[in-house]
């Protein structure tokens, strides 16, 4: 056989889970057309010796919602070995919209997933108003990496109800009909599912709660019940159990989100496990209910990450230790280097640290509670503050935060803090494990991994640009987990099977996720024992001018989509075979 492109000489991984092999692989019109010696002629030989060669990674949880209208690269997830991404989870996105609602929605994914709204603005050709149109619309541009869209609840309320959609109205039975009818058109027209948010953090730029966080358990399972006849569909789910409210809310917030599952028809379903310090034993209650509901024949899952779900917090940031000094919030719009100039004035900071915070979130502001919360008790939450380092470690002990230095150096941890902020050039990065971190180790993050309901999430590729950089996950679940920590460590073939085989078989994406004879040519090869990730960086890359967080990776010698390379040793390269995945 005459192959279009031959993959030697490296140890190949398949997806399954099993031991390796090496051997060649032969690809042919963008699919796997031999494994083994491949002894014919190839357009293109590519030695894979000394590496690894893996299915590509599939990432159900990105919000690219409204990036993938406007850049064809797809970063940062094409970077670390993700060949395909599902959008639209937490109930938000941008379609279906009417045209009086395009700020709406802006100021929605601004405040929940913090993306610059003057990027959305300029960015967003808004060439579309029903889902089906946004679906072409993303699909007429070319892309490195493939991409599905679930459709959120968020979009879908607004336009059946309009201002009623924030003021937290019951919906009719008119809205729900409508709604309903929105969410079938979607799915015919190859909607990978439909996605809510329920959770008091998820706040819009203007400080108010998302239209769909109190939606009533009649809405909710009227919407899912219409995925129940058809042949595919996923259903999506955030929840933190009203964790800010009084009382313990859990087994009622439960009750709500297994009738939604229910009336999916059986449909598989996902929520998002984390734990929370405010509720440390929350998550093991949520993988208790998750095994009842799989023992009584419900596919129920959860999404984990492989580190904390953290924040990096800088000058540069969307949030830092003193955003809420009065003396601060006078100087904050100047260049970053007028900032730091000002606050080395040993006045200004003795003024700036004698101050007491004024309060920052509330109505019209996008600025969550928790925030006020954590500048009120710096002392205390500056033992969860880290600084990564060159070669970023994320699993720090507590005498390795800056908490504990400001003690050793007899000094308050908010001045240590506020000097930590002023470090390279004010470009010094400040890491706050928020979730997965109360015990200060990922020994339950360990649990979470290696649970056979878990599946890979929370990556957020897309979102909260000015304060994460999570899309770099597969890249630290094979390094941390496989080769770096000194305990616990996952086997490397289970964990490029979590990566791409479980992703794909809970998508029902049966075209992809392995490498086997007949599949899509979706691979990387991956120098293993060089794979490293650097220290994040603020870059301004974003339309008009928005900034967001890359994280440096080396070790990725190519990635594959469709047999075309879109990675060549760590950089994007021109091709462009990522296309829309329509499901069904």
């Amino acid at each position: 056989m005459s192959f279009d492109l031959k993959i030697t000489g490296g140890l190949i991984y398949d997806g399954n889970g099993g031991e390796a092999i090496r051997a060649n692989i032969g690809i042919k019109d963008g699919l796997i057309a031999e494994i083994g010696e491949c002894s014919g002629d190839a357009k293109e030989i590519v030695d894979a010796a000394g590496a690894i060669v893996t299915p590509g990674f599939v990432d159900i949880h990105t919000h690219y919602d409204g990036q993938v209208s406007w850049d064809q690269e797809l970063r940062p997830s094409v970077n670390h070995g993700v060949t395909t991404v599902i959008m639209g989870n937490c109930g938000v996105g941008f379609a279906p919209v009417k045209p009086d609602d395009h700020d709406r929605l802006i100021r929605l994914m601004e405040g929940v997933e913090d993306i610059p709204g003057t990027a959305l603005h300029e960015g967003l050709s808004w060439n579309w108003e029903t889902f089906p149109e946004y679906m072409d619309a993303i699909d007429a541009m070319p892309h490195t990496i493939d991409f599905g869209v679930m459709i959120g609840h968020d979009p879908l309320r607004v336009y059946a109800m309009g201002e009623r959609a924030t003021a937290f109205e019951e919906a009719t039975d008119d809205d729900i009909k409508l709604m309903q009818s929105i969410v079938t058109d979607a799915m015919k027209a190859g909607a990978a599912g439909f996605s809510i948010g329920r959770t008091d953090v998820h706040r819009t730029a203007d400080g108010d709660w998302t239209p769909s966080a109190e939606a009533g358990l009649r809405e909710l399972t009227a919407l899912s019940s219409t995925l129940a006849d058809l042949d595919h569909g996923v259903l999506q789910i955030v929840n933190d159990f009203n964790l800010e409210r009084e009382g313990d809310q859990f087994d009622e917030e439960f009750e709500i989100v297994e009738k939604f599952v229910r009336a999916g028809g059986g449909k598989p379903a996902s929520i998002s496990l984390m734990q929370r310090d405010m509720a440390p034993n929350d998550w093991r209650r949520i993988l208790d209910e998750t095994e009842r509901l799989n023992k009584d024949g419900i596919e129920f899952h959860v999404q984990v990450a492989p580190r904390a779900i953290g924040v990096f917090q800088g000058l540069q940031c969307t949030f830092h230790p003193m955003m809420a000094q009065p003396s601060y919030i006078e100087i904050k719009d100047k260049p970053l280097a007028e900032r730091v100039a000002i606050m080395r004035d040993p006045a200004f900071k003795k003024k700036c640290l004698a101050e007491e915070p004024v309060k920052l979130a509330g109505e019209g502001s996008s600025v969550p509670p928790i925030a006020d919360t954590m500048i009120a008790a710096l002392e205390l939450v500056a033992n969860k503050f880290f600084r990564l380092g060159e070669n970023p470690d994320y699993e720090q002990s507590a005498d390795q935060s800056l908490g504990a230095e400001a003690r050793r150096d007899g000094v308050t941890a908010k001045e240590k803090l506020y000097d930590t902020l002023l470090e390279l050039d004010g470009k010094q990065l400040i890491y706050f494990p928020i979730y997965n971190y109360t015990e200060f180790n990922y020994d339950n993050v360990h649990k979470m991994l290696t649970h056979p309901a878990a599946l890979p999430g929370l990556s957020d590729g897309g979102a909260h640009v000015g304060t994460i950089c999570d899309a770099s996950f597969p890249t630290y679940l094979l390094t941390h987990w496989c080769r770096d920590r000194d305990h616990d460590r996952l086997d490397l073939s289970r964990a490029i099977k979590f990566l791409s085989a479980d992703g794909a078989d809970y998508l029902r994406l049966n075209d992809r996720g392995r490498i086997k004879v007949g599949l899509r040519a979706d691979l990387n090869i991956i120098d293993h024992n060089k794979l490293r990730l650097g220290p994040p960086k603020m870059v301004q890359d974003l339309p008009a001018g928005g900034q967001r967080l890359l994280q440096p990776v080396s070790g990725y010698r190519a990635t594959f989509v469709a047999g075309q390379r879109v990675i060549a040793n760590d950089e994007v390269t021109d091709a462009r075979p990522g296309r829309l995945v329509r499901f069904g």
